[in-house]
């Protein structure tokens, strides 16, 4: 509230003090002692106490003691103390009564639920996105021949978690899989669904298996869960070979970054979300040039409810196709562009960029 004056000296101002917590009110002069009768309480016992002179924050007690503040105004609100709303009167000299009571503790009532389910809010956001981030991976490690870099933004909703997850797990021969994935669903269900989801990703990953594969068992562990559907892509980077192996579940294909081309999605076989069941995967073999980068993204990147997601495409399309520069910032880049502060839906980014073994 910036530094503190005293109220201008002038006629007696009745001041009173209600304490939003403890529903109770206090009452007195702003200049000198005590009068016991400014202020009756709601349980109809007097109470006096000496507050002293009363603070205002800089400027507002110039706007109280002349001009404006003498001629027009009745009463102002006081920040007398965290829990407390302050009430004064400048030109009534007349002692607050049980109607000026009543009012001031409605407002101080309304006003503490109002800071508490603020409170709430801010306490259940920051839980809820610690633990979506504790499902997450640490910032990948930089793999051989290969540069990460992986973002995640929780929604604007008041839960503020949802199921989207990446993931860059290190295999044999300096081979690298890299996942995106998006549980169906928002909460703490679709963010625990999506824990089981990335632990069992890593599990079969280690058994060194084709993607498609890998896809069809977690579209069998998917089923089993109380969030039953999900979108993922899963590609195993070979840098000795100079390719990529990639399937995909029902997921937006890939984004291409050659290094001396246009950005351009990756025409894929869809195939299903994980949870359908009986359809099967395909696997598809990519040329990855050094320098060329590939982009994995969730939906909360693209959809939002203002532009129609083939103009959103093409806007990240676009974004991409300026000159490269560092992977961390092209991540910022991209999110501050396409993402406004209330969206509703959570997004996980994973680019990368090839190098040279």
């Amino acid at each position: 509230m910036g530094t503190a004056a005293d109220l201008p000296t002038g006629p007696r101002r009745e001041t009173m003090v209600v304490d939003s917590g403890l529903g109770r009110e206090r009452g007195g002069e702003a200049r000198g002692g005590v009068d016991g009768g400014a202020c009756r309480s709601l349980h109809g016992k007097r109470r006096a106490r000496d507050r002293g002179p009363v603070r205002w924050p800089a400027g507002l007690a110039e706007r109280v003691g002349g001009g404006a503040g003498r001629a027009g105004a009745r009463g102002l609100l006081e920040p007398a103390g965290p829990a407390d709303l302050g009430l004064a009167r400048g030109r009534n000299p007349l002692p607050f009564g049980e109607d000026d009571a009543t009012l001031a503790l409605d407002l101080a009532s309304r006003a503490a639920v109002s800071i508490d389910h603020a409170r709430w809010y801010q306490n259940q956001r920051r839980a809820a996105e610690n633990f979506q981030r504790s499902l997450l991976p640490r910032k990948p490690s930089q793999r051989p021949g290969l540069d990460i870099a992986c973002r995640y933004q929780p929604a604007s909703t008041i839960c503020g978690i949802g199921g989207d997850w990446y993931d860059a797990i290190a295999l044999s021969d300096d081979r690298t899989a890299l996942v995106i994935g998006d549980v169906m669903g928002s909460g703490s269900g679709a963010a625990a669904a999506m824990g089981q989801l990335r632990t069992a990703t890593r599990t079969l990953a280690a058994l060194d298996l084709d993607p498609a594969a890998v896809l069809w068992h977690l579209d069998r562990i998917t089923g089993e869960l109380e969030q039953r559907f999900a979108t993922c892509t899963y590609a195993v980077y070979d840098p000795r070979r100079a390719c990529c192996h990639v399937a995909v579940a029902g997921h937006l294909p890939p984004v291409l970054i050659p290094a001396g081309g246009a950005p351009r999605l990756l025409d894929l076989p869809t195939g299903a979300p994980l949870g359908v069941g009986s359809v099967p995967f395909e696997t598809t073999r990519l040329r990855i040039e050094p320098g060329d980068g590939l982009l994995l993204y969730t939906d909360g990147l693209v959809e939002t409810r203002s532009h129609s997601l083939d103009a959103q495409l093409a806007t990240l399309l676009g974004l991409l196709a300026r000159p490269p520069g560092p992977l961390e910032e092209t991540c910022d880049h991209l999110l501050d562009a396409l993402r406004s502060p209330d969206e509703p839906d959570d997004v996980a980014l994973l680019l990368t960029r090839a190098g040279r073994t």
